[in-house]
């Protein structure tokens, strides 16, 4: 399977790479990517959301009146969940949302997403991706020969490059990842992906492995 290479002025260099299998043509599976995007997703919560409850709440603790003969509701004292002010009825704790899914389903997320963004046409491979100056100016030119400036991009960089992070940063549809950090839910998230040559190299050889039957 092979694909044309651009550089970054938009044009084919003439020539072509190979893409391997295994990660770019997968069948789909919708059920592996939801569980590791739910993973992602999950991994990005703090879940330090806290409320205080009745026994936490500063103040008085006398009887307000009278327990019966009222007719109103029997509160305790100030901190009554029932006032204003008073404590929160099983209110929010700290907890850890973290999922975990085995790495292999993990894994499996990944060359599904990017095989089904390469049935899309949504992938370019660069030669190199790298700007001469640190300006916003020439990344959006970049993107504007591939007609991808109004388009959410993810930039796949093989190592990081100062002048692309600072041009790219006032870009608020543009996100760049290094190709060991690629994940489900920024491929599936972006409409273009554009992933330098050497990035298919690092991809391969993370996630280039036999498709399994995985009965998940």
């Amino acid at each position: 399977m092979d694909i044309k290479v651009y550089n970054i002025q938009g044009k084919e260099v003439g020539r072509t790479v190979e893409l391997d299998e295994s990660v770019f043509n997968v069948q789909p599976n919708p059920h592996v990517v939801y569980l590791d995007v739910k993973r992602i997703l999950a991994d990005k919560r703090q879940g330090t959301h806290k409320a205080k409850e009745r026994s936490e709440i500063s103040g008085s603790t006398r009887k307000l009146y009278r327990q019966k003969g009222t007719g109103g509701a029997r509160r305790g004292d100030i901190n009554s969940p029932l006032l204003i002010g008073g404590g929160r009825v099983f209110g929010p704790k700290p907890r850890d949302y973290n999922l975990k899914i085995n790495k292999k389903v993990s894994a499996l997320a990944r060359r599904i997403a990017l095989s089904e963004k390469l049935r899309e046409d949504a992938i370019r491979v660069i030669d190199n991706i790298a700007f001469e100056t640190h300006k916003t100016k020439e990344a959006y030119q970049f993107l504007k020969n591939f007609n991808a400036a109004e388009k959410k991009s993810l930039l796949v960089l093989d190592e990081w490059n100062y002048n692309v992070n600072l041009s790219t940063r006032n870009l608020p549809n543009v996100k760049i990842i290094s190709a060991s950090d690629l994940n489900t839910y920024d491929i599936l998230r972006a409409d273009m992906l554009f992933i330098s040559e050497k990035s298919l190299d690092i991809i391969s050889a993370l996630w280039g492995k036999k498709e399994q039957n995985l009965n998940v």
